[in-house]
């Protein structure tokens, strides 16, 4: 077994839709990325390669490089299951968590759950997607962006 941990965090910006977990989420803000800014699917592609020994996102799927402009990070954390999946690695359990003050993303969880697990090929049942806020403290707390937190075991 190796774990690995991944952490994204983006600010909000004005005509971009905002997803998380990808599922669009009802809000009229977005995140400022040169992908889509799905903050939690960008966590959980770091902890992925992480626990598979490899390097980060920025790394595998560089913001330099005009093809992942606006890229649906369902795709980019789609090629990273192949890359480990090719180093002989395979999905054991996920968990994640989303912090936001805004907006509420309880309506959504069930969603991004069937979501992550239909990209990474498993079962839902080794996708897990919490959220918190920070109790209108810090820059998630003051409303200016979202970050995420992911841990994922893989077995050899």
């Amino acid at each position: 077994m190796r774990i690995g941990h991944g952490y994204d965090a983006h600010r909000f910006c004005e005509g971009k839709q905002l997803v998380i977990g990808g599922v669009e989420i009802e809000s009229p803000l977005g995140l400022l990325a040169h992908s889509d800014g799905d903050v939690l699917l960008h966590a959980l592609t770091d902890a992925v390669f992480g626990a598979a020994g490899r390097r980060d996102i920025g790394y595998h799927f560089p913001d330099t490089d005009e093809r992942y402009k606006n890229a649906d990070s369902r795709v980019l954390l789609r090629d990273a299951m192949e890359l480990v999946r090719g180093d002989g690695f395979e999905i054991e359990y996920c968990d994640m968590t989303i912090i936001a003050q805004k907006p509420k993303l309880a309506p959504y969880i069930e969603a991004m759950r069937r979501e992550i697990a239909s990209v990474m090929g498993v079962d839902v049942s080794r996708v897990n997607v919490k959220a918190t806020t920070e109790e209108k403290m810090g820059f998630t707390g003051r409303g200016e962006g979202i970050s995420a937190h992911a841990v994922c075991l893989l077995r050899e």
